[in-house]
């Protein structure tokens, strides 16, 4: 067992249920609120978005929660996914730690994305749906969604960040595949859409924006199109469960537990995803686990944004919620990791974040691919570059355990691989990319747009 590599669990081990951090979570839930009144939402505003399953399971305080048999035999085409040790990089690092990581990167979509896109689908199928809306940054999501709306039967339109739509074509290419509809965001399909393009022609586009697009298609289609969203919201986070609950029987079979568990943040699911039941047992079984978020210097919501509720969109149609953000009219310099460049942060992360449950990090876009490129040569696996800013900061633990002379058992979430993220890495390659970090003075100005919460104490 002490040279073994891969970790395999069987299809029995696949998990059973969906693990729901409301019921453990120490930090009491904030409440959502409607965007023109910015009182409570009740079920009926979001029913307008959501099919009530999905409703019930965002404000759901049961702890675990079935996942439906429609779900996991699908799921089942990729999962359980491997974890691997990367002794490789170990070695090259002349590091005491151990390394192991989730692969993700397995699933038919290349990411861990489809982990929320088949249940949101078969929740939507179930409920009477006959077409979905949604945005993507980097592509990943809406390659995953495409792909569920595709077992499923739905149609589907997706609005694709532009930065991101002329730079990874072939995720365009990947959606279209699969029967979904995608346009560069922002769009003149939409009346946000238009509004935007009349003050800035040549607008790169942002999630925030493109969310706005996708959410006013959905609300004003007379219930014929429901949104998805693939981060950020509890019902999102609690779908990725599925990692850290496979992760821990795992760990098992290497007979060792992780000191620290890393995963890149842009809007939270992945990181939630392998965090939340290392989590549970801190809270419920005493384990002592760091749980590290990994952003980018360019998009830093949690480590330099405030803890405050804004809207969830640029045109402020999508709920208000509290979280960490950078304002909800932030518009990100053009990063390759398109999937990190959300204004905000799930709530819960952003909660249990402030309370000091969890800690982050940002870093910076060059030492990023840098630590990309390092965990190619000696692991295999090219990655995204949204999983690259978790390998960085696992390097980094690994170089610190080597400092201190001490072992340190780290897992990390490899959220998706980066076969269609060539271009970036051509610009790495290249000398064109360039270190951004978010000032300050950027985060505290837009704080001055902010929705006028009150709320009673």
């Amino acid at each position: 067992m002490s040279d073994q590599t891969r970790f395999i669990l069987n299809e029995s081990d696949l998990p059973k249920f969906w693990y729901n951090i409301n019921a453990d979570s120490p930090v009491a839930p904030t409440p959502v609120l409607h965007p023109g009144t910015l009182e409570p939402v009740t079920p009926d505003f979001l029913s307008v978005l959501f099919p009530m399953d999905l409703i019930l399971q965002e404000i759901s305080t049961e702890r675990y929660i079935e996942i439906p048999e429609e779900v996991r035999e699908i799921y089942k085409l990729y999962r359980p996914t491997p974890l691997l040790r990367a002794r490789r990089l170990e070695k090259a690092l002349g590091t005491p730690a151990h390394i192991y990581y989730k692969n993700e990167g397995v699933s038919p979509a290349g990411s861990h994305k489809p982990n929320t896109a088949i249940p949101q689908a078969f929740f939507n199928k179930k409920a009477g749906t006959k077409a979905l809306t949604t945005e993507t940054g980097a592509g990943q999501w809406g390659s995953a969604l495409s792909l569920a709306c595709n077992f499923f039967g739905l149609d589907l339109e997706v609005y694709m960040v532009k930065v991101s739509y002329n730079q990874k074509p072939y995720r365009r290419i990947f959606i279209e595949s699969f029967g979904a509809q995608v346009f560069a965001s922002p769009t003149d399909r939409t009346n946000y859409g238009r509004s935007v393009l009349a003050q800035a022609p040549n607008s790169p586009g942002s999630l925030g924006i493109a969310i706005s697009e996708a959410v006013e298609v959905a609300a004003t289609s007379n219930g014929a199109k429901k949104y998805s969203l693939g981060s950020v919201l509890n019902h999102v986070l609690m779908h990725q469960s599925v990692i850290g609950e496979e992760a821990l029987k795992q760990m098992d079979m290497a007979d060792e537990y992780p000191d620290v568990v890393i995963g890149c943040a842009g809007g939270g699911s992945n990181f939630a995803g392998i965090a939340y039941p290392f989590l549970r047992e801190n809270l419920k079984n005493g384990k002592r686990t760091r749980l590290l978020a990994v952003e980018p210097t360019a998009t830093p919501s949690l480590t330099k944004g405030e803890y405050t509720f804004d809207y969830g969109d640029t045109a402020k149609m999508a709920p208000v919620v509290k979280m960490h953000t950078l304002g909800h009219d932030f518009v990100p310099p053009g990063i390759h990791a398109g999937g990190l460049r959300y204004h905000g942060m799930a709530p819960s992360i952003s909660a249990l974040y402030d309370a000091g449950y969890l800690e982050a990090v940002a870093v910076k876009q060059k030492a990023t691919f840098e630590a990309a490129l390092q965990f190619a040569r000696t692991e295999g696996i090219i990655p995204a570059p949204e999983s690259a800013h978790a390998i960085r900061a696992a390097i980094d633990e690994a170089l610190d355990a080597r400092a201190k002379g001490e072992k340190r058992v780290i897992l990390f979430n490899l959220s998706g691989h980066g076969n269609f993220d060539m271009s970036a890495y051509e610009s790495y390659l290249g000398g064109k990319l360039e270190d951004f970090e978010y000032p300050a003075e950027a985060v505290k100005e837009a704080m001055t747009r902010l929705p006028k919460v009150e709320l009673p104490v």
